[in-house]
């Protein structure tokens, strides 16, 4: 079991499932979204994932066509992003997560757009664009 919040905490959840793997995304839309040089998240099933609190407050951007961006109305801690093209997953941001993950990134995606101020320095895969291509990063 996981749980996990969003800054202010306005926003609570649980997740009763296995993670997938964690990808570390360094697409335009994901620096763009985070502030950073890349996001980290991993597939869950939606079907096991929960809104305990603060419901009201999560906000979905249309990133793309079929692409939405769940985040905390108050406090924009992002949460989870969903494409209409996979349904049932949702590609949880592991930051937002309370509990030791007990396992590291398995891949860089989307590198080909990558920052030019961050270098990569670790021997995990990397890929120009995604490993499999219905990945919603």
């Amino acid at each position: 079991m996981y749980t996990g919040q969003c800054l202010c905490g306005d926003i609570t959840f649980e997740y009763d499932g296995p993670l997938g793997p964690i990808s570390l995304c360094h697409c335009s839309q994901c620096r763009r979204a985070h502030g950073s040089a890349f996001s980290a998240s991993a597939p869950v099933q939606a079907v096991r994932f929960r809104i305990l609190s603060g419901d009201n407050r999560v906000t979905e951007f249309e990133s793309s066509p079929g692409k939405y961006r769940a985040f905390c109305s108050r406090c924009g801690s992002q949460l989870f992003s969903r494409v209409d093209a996979i349904p049932g997953i949702l590609r949880l941001r592991v930051g937002v997560i309370n509990e030791p993950l007990g396992k590291g990134p398995a891949q860089h995606v989307y590198v080909g757009s990558k920052s030019d101020w961050f270098p990569i320095t670790d021997d995990i895969p990397r890929y120009e664009k995604t490993e499999r291509t219905n990945d919603p990063h």
